[in-house]
């Protein structure tokens, strides 16, 4: 795993997280590219308006935590990235789950194009 991929993960994650974390839905939306598809553990989404409606229905004190497991540089403007992701409750067990992404340079900024979860148990 190449350090410059793993921070480029990083950085749009970090942003994620913060936004998950904050409950601020348009905020999560906005580290998606347009076209983004979404898998969440809801049947998929293509696009911000989706993205953000997944997260506003999340319940208040929804926290995430991540690991990067891999991250691979499939070419100058994409980075692929799996992970473990930790989502903490106020009100039930913390639910750990797989999480594969790419991420696509748009301009200057980097953001999601491609989020799958997986729950293995």
């Amino acid at each position: 795993m190449s350090s410059a991929d793993a921070q480029i993960l990083r950085t749009v994650l970090d942003r994620w997280k913060s936004a998950v974390d904050a409950h601020e839905p348009d905020r999560v939306a906005s580290t998606f590219t347009d076209d983004a598809i979404f898998q969440g553990l809801h049947p998929y989404t293509v696009g911000r308006a989706g993205v953000a409606a997944y997260y506003a229905a999340q319940p208040l004190g929804l926290t995430a935590a991540y690991d990067i497991r891999e991250a691979r540089r499939l070419a100058d403007d994409l980075v692929l990235g799996y992970l473990e992701v930790r989502f903490g409750f106020v009100d039930r067990p913390t639910l750990t789950v797989h999480l594969g992404v790419i991420v696509r340079r748009v301009d200057d900024a980097w953001l999601i194009a491609h989020y799958q979860v997986s729950k293995l148990d």
